[in-house]
């Protein structure tokens, strides 16, 4: 055989061996720019007071909520003219009232239940849940709604507002104290009302649904079964890292604090402190009884901001830098900050004044099904959070 009829063997002999070096290794990751800072990325605009986005496991789809009560889809980067559900004639949408929540079940693709929360006409908080319709256009089947919580309502200010599956399967849910400055109705230190709490639920036994059977209160006795967490004054948004077993919860102070809590999801019971304190200090007081309190891990004042919102701890695939960090931001000032957690400690804060800053009446933060971040406008804008990398 001539040397020119070996080459072609040779040729195969080499494609064989690397791809048995490639099998072996694992495929080989692509060497990104370094990472300059964050941009934002129009995605949508004239939509009514966005507060709410989420996407269904995956689904390249974005659904929006719109506090006055439609749900809207963004397919394709398009915003789709009719709404997946519209309640508008249900909602009310008085001070910090609407509709506010929203979640996927983590089998979506399988029964097609969503979770929506939202203040109907009376003004109290109802989670119901619905079923995708198969016909097309796809809507939520008003057909398929079944009511899973009812919470009364008095007041139209803190009704905190956001729900989520955890890596449990169950679904986790937040409830401000429905109250006016100082929780007048005593409602934050009562682990028997539902207000100024953090649940946790099962949707999927027992109707309209069941306890965790290890939820701190579980039986009843010291507080309500639903409860995981409570003392909190209006907790609008929340965080489960599911990689760390981490729960982020933000609380919109009052008058001088607010305050970020970060506690493992093996603590349950936890007693926040409002109105005991509002961020480290105590609520209108020189001295209080702090016992059983647990400290919110980071607060900034007033002078800084107005509201936190919390965002979502970044697991997407477009900034591999930023795996496992936490994004929250303010209402009023419009700048957007992160941290990290490393052995329980707040690590690798960052204030992203370039790109980020001012995000104007920030809403909101989202993420799609692929873990990519989002930030939501009162205005009626939503950006993506997209990487600025080297040249």
């Amino acid at each position: 055989m001539t040397r020119l009829a070996l080459r072609p063997m040779r040729r195969l002999l080499l494609l064989v061996v690397l791809g048995l070096v490639v099998a072996a290794c694992g495929p080989i990751e692509p060497v990104l720019p370094p990472l300059e800072g964050l941009t934002l990325t129009l995605v949508a605009e004239d939509l009514e007071e966005p507060v709410g986005l989420a996407s269904p496991p995956g689904d390249d789809r974005i659904f929006v909520l719109e506090r006055f009560g439609r749900i809207r889809v963004i397919d394709r980067g398009k915003v789709v003219e009719t709404p997946v559900l519209d309640l508008t004639h249900d909602v009310n949408g008085e001070g910090e009232k609407g509709l506010i929540g929203l979640a996927f079940h983590p089998e979506f693709r399988g029964n097609q239940k969503v979770y929506v929360l939202y203040n109907n006409a009376a003004g109290n908080s109802r989670l119901v849940e619905y079923r995708m319709g198969s016909a097309l256009p796809a809507e939520f089947d008003p057909e398929s709604a079944r009511l899973v919580l009812e919470l009364e309502q008095k007041d139209i200010f803190h009704q905190g507002g956001y729900i989520v599956f955890g890596p449990d399967g169950y679904l986790w849910i937040s409830f401000g104290d429905d109250g006016f400055p100082g929780d007048p109705q005593g409602h934050s230190q009562n682990p028997y009302t539902l207000h100024g709490a953090v649940l946790r639920i099962d949707v999927d036994a027992g109707r309209p649904y069941a306890i965790p059977p290890d939820n701190p209160f579980a039986d009843g006795i010291g507080g309500a079964p639903e409860i995981w967490s409570y003392g909190f004054r209006n907790p609008w948004r929340f965080a489960i890292d599911s990689t760390n077993s981490v729960l982020y919860i933000a609380d919109v102070g009052q008058f001088v604090w607010e305050e970020v809590n970060i506690g493992p999801l093996g603590e349950p019971g936890k007693n926040y402190g409002w109105p005991i304190r509002e961020g480290e200090d105590c609520f209108e007081a020189d001295e209080c009884d702090v016992t059983g309190l647990t400290d919110p891990a980071l607060v900034y004042g007033h002078d800084l901001g107005c509201a936190v919102i919390g965002g979502p701890v970044y697991r997407g695939s477009a900034i591999p830098e930023l795996a496992g960090t936490y994004f929250y931001g303010d209402h009023c000032i419009g700048w957007v900050r992160s941290l990290r957690l490393e052995n329980a400690q707040i690590v690798d804060q960052n204030e992203w004044t370039d790109g980020l800053d001012p995000v104007t009446s920030l809403t909101s933060f989202g993420i799609d099904a692929g873990g990519e971040m989002y930030v939501l406008q009162k205005g009626g804008r939503i950006y993506r959070v997209d990487p600025v990398r080297e040249q």
